[in-house]
């Protein structure tokens, strides 16, 4: 016969664990010797658990179904479903009360002027009930002069705003005060203009877009001059306060001092040992002041033609040089990320201006806060305050290293260059005004005259003009390698204009200086400017 299989009958006392309930209680170890010493407080503990015990049994003794929990588990997301996502195509109903908070805030915010001049008597509100959705909104105290509201539903905005004649592009609208009396023999009818009148004499009309002010006129620039002299490329540039002769500093480690008027070199000075990459000169005494990669800032008298001063503690390059408009004081900036402020007559090093993380590429100084700028290659701009000698505020627009600063001479604004972009900022406070875009290298220098015209050379060798009000882009020009010089040789790496505003002047990496001035014959008429209101299209950062 064949062999059948039993379950083995599990008594009162035995428990299986299974995965889904855990063991409970251990088998019974129990002997009868145990059970006849035992007491009789045992046996009564041993009865009222007998009771459980049968209940736990009829608990064991069910089967228990494969997958119970993934079951249990898939019921409660299924009425949970049914229970909240059943009207999922259904939009929920309005909240009037929203309805009507958005309406308010959208009244007092377009139309606040209007409400703070409107009588009493129009302006429905209570004051004890200070909540925005309550039926005495200020959006309700807009009535129209010559219309009564028939449909107690519909907004007093949308009334408004139908009354309004549509505007063109879009434009906003712009509220007129005219307190028109009624004693006026000849009152002004505002609707025949497109304008709404209201009840206290206030009339709305559509405001004109706000439109790009057309750019001033320039006369385009011309090369007129090149000047030959030195032996490396030309890094720098200063004019002479008196506008008789400018300075010119160059790889060749000579300072070259050339007469303005005709060109012709006057003087060289001999001193660095290194290139020389920053010169200024003292509007107040005959001092040149140089600087170069031989980490040498020198004081030039100019009655002796002799180096007076030297001024010591940069730990490496000195890149750019600035003199301080109205105090004595010397600005320098180097490889050492440290801008330095010197005491011109003492030497004395005031401040060390620390906070870039790498090369101070570009200075310069004004009389009011923030009296030092500093432009880095770690690609910030940092606006400093030279009595605390801390930083008044960082630019971090730029994306690129900033080596060329240059401040308008009338106006509280400076530029700013980096890699393919020009940015303008206000002074104090750094607040960002406009992109100059057009450029596809690098920016080395920047130069701006009384003209408002915005002079911006690259690495290879373009030349942009720029009227700086506007950002309008009215001349390229592409500088031409001299002969004997390879075409990548027409980079610009300084530009300054003279005193008068008159020319222009340029250090080149063809070992020249290239002086530009204005076209006499041009007109308006011969070189129009081909503006377009793409232009108002700029970027906001």
């Amino acid at each position: 016969m064949d062999s059948i299989q039993t379950t083995p009958v599990r008594t009162r006392h035995q428990h299986v664990a299974t995965p889904h309930r855990p063991s409970i209680r251990g088998p019974s170890t129990s002997t009868p010797l145990q059970t006849k010493q035992s007491s009789s407080s045992q046996e009564q503990i041993a009865n009222q658990q007998q009771t459980n015990d049968n209940d736990e049994e009829q608990i064991l003794d069910e089967t228990i179904p494969k997958h119970t929990r993934h079951t249990l588990v898939f019921r409660m997301l299924k009425r949970t479903h049914e229970m909240f996502i059943s009207d999922m195509n259904i939009l929920p109903p309005f909240d009037q009360d929203m309805l009507s908070f958005r309406h308010n805030i959208k009244a007092r915010d377009q139309y606040g002027p209007i409400l703070s001049l409107l009588p009493n008597s129009l302006i429905r509100k209570d004051n004890d009930n200070k909540k925005m959705n309550s039926k005495n909104s200020i959006s309700k105290a807009l009535v129209l002069k010559d219309q009564n509201v028939t449909n107690p539903g519909i907004n007093p905005i949308d009334e408004l705003k139908s009354k309004l004649p549509a505007p063109s592009n879009q434009s906003q609208v712009a509220i007129v005060s005219t307190n028109n009396n009624k004693g006026d023999k000849n009152p002004v009818d505002a609707t025949k203009s497109g304008q709404v009148v209201l009840a206290s004499g206030l009339t709305i009309a559509p405001r004109k877009p706000v439109q790009m002010p057309k750019p001033e006129w320039h006369a385009p620039w011309k090369l007129y001059r090149v000047i030959s002299g030195h032996t490396g490329w030309v890094r720098c540039i200063a004019v002479e306060p008196g506008n008789e002769w400018f300075a010119t500093g160059s790889n060749d480690r000579i300072i070259k001092i050339w007469d303005l008027a005709s060109g012709t070199l006057k003087l060289s000075l001999t001193g660095h040992i290194s290139p020389v990459r920053g010169l200024e000169v003292s509007p107040r005494q005959p001092y040149l002041f140089s600087c170069g990669e031989d980490k040498m800032v020198k004081c030039w008298d100019l009655e002796y033609n002799k180096v007076v001063r030297h001024y010591h503690g940069h730990l490496s390059g000195v890149y750019c040089l600035a003199l301080h408009p109205t105090l004595d004081i010397l600005v320098t900036g180097g490889r050492d990320s440290v801008a330095r402020v010197w005491d011109m007559r003492t030497k004395a090093q005031i401040h060390s201006l620390g906070g870039h993380s790498n090369t101070v590429a570009s200075v310069f100084c004004q009389a009011t806060d923030p009296q030092v700028v500093t432009g880095s290659h770690d690609s910030t701009i940092r606006l400093w305050d030279i009595v605390a000698g801390k930083t008044m505020a960082t630019l971090t627009n730029h994306k690129k290293s900033v080596r060329a600063l240059v401040a308008h001479p009338h106006l509280n604004t400076f530029c700013s260059g980096s890699i393919n972009s020009l940015k303008q900022w206000t002074l104090p406070e750094g607040r960002f005004i406009q992109n100059l875009n057009g450029h596809d290298s690098m920016i080395n220098a920047l130069g701006v005259n009384d003209d408002s015209v915005l002079v911006s050379g690259g690495d290879n060798g373009s030349m942009f003009f720029w009227d700086w009000r506007t950002g309008y882009n009215f001349q390229r020009l592409q500088s031409k390698a001299q002969p004997g010089s390879i075409d990548s040789e027409c980079g610009i790496f300084a530009i300054d204009f003279d005193k008068s505003s008159t020319r222009l002047i340029t250090g080149e990496a063809d070992k020249t200086i290239k002086i530009y001035k204005e076209d006499e014959m041009a007109t308006e008429d011969t070189h129009p400017i081909k503006w377009e209101p793409e232009l108002l299209k700029r970027k906001r950062f």
